[in-house]
């Protein structure tokens, strides 16, 4: 497609990768959550803005996909954390479609973690305990807005938020909305990508080869290496 003028083409826009980086099979960690854990470490070392940024991926009961960039919150052996308002377009996806894929796009280290599997909500005890956590400010926000929701004017949620603030203005410790919690994505497949020279990089796959069989996940996984 031509591009005309001072508009940058994204055509001629490339990033020659490193060719001394690589990601080999005898590099894994014995498992996908131990893998991701020295990932999630080194680039937060490195000092990436917001690390735990991801791009959560769902869809409708009909498949129309929809994404958006989200703050992982928490990750173990069974999988990967976010909370949100579950009225929102990705928590009415999740309860229709239980179904999700991650993306982690560590870029300035050449690194993506993508991940796919199953979605499942966090009970009510963590979903509280992680709301306690939060500065009061979002606290309020997650009463003041109804997430995904068409809203007249920014007037509109400014209000929505003085009016929680009233709300709990005598209240010390702001409760979780009823319409907010956690999900969990539980991993079927955990994909490790490693940049290389001339775009022949390095894909690593955990796939999961038998049922979960419970919280410890401990089912049967194998590694794949999958052309770039």
């Amino acid at each position: 497609m031509a591009v005309t003028g001072d508009t940058p083409s994204p055509a001629g826009m490339r990033n020659e990768y490193a060719a001394d980086l690589g990601l080999s099979e005898a590099d894994l960690a014995a498992d996908w959550h131990a893998q991701f854990a020295r990932w999630f470490a080194d680039a937060v070392a490195s000092g990436l803005p917001e690390p735990n940024a991801m791009v959560l991926g769902t869809a409708d009961a009909a498949g129309r996909p929809s994404g958006r960039t989200v703050l992982l919150k928490g990750y173990d052996a069974q999988g990967f954390v976010l909370f949100t308002n579950l009225g929102s377009r990705k928590g009415t996806e999740a309860l229709a479609n239980p179904y999700a894929s991650l993306v982690f796009p560590w870029f300035p280290r050449q690194r993506q973690v993508v991940v796919a599997g199953r979605i499942e909500p966090v009970d009510r005890a963590e979903t509280e305990a992680y709301f306690a956590s939060r500065p009061r400010g979002s606290q309020l926000g997650a009463w003041a807005s109804e997430q995904s929701r068409v809203i007249g004017d920014r007037a509109a949620l400014d209000a929505g938020y003085r009016a929680a603030a009233e709300r709990f203005a005598d209240v010390d410790r702001v409760p979780a909305p009823p319409h907010w919690g956690g999900l969990r994505v539980r991993p079927e497949t955990v994909e490790f990508w490693q940049g290389r020279a001339s775009r022949l990089h390095d894909r690593l796959r955990f796939r999961r080869t038998a049922p979960d069989p419970g919280p410890a996940d401990d089912g049967r996984w194998v590694v794949e290496r999958l052309a770039p």
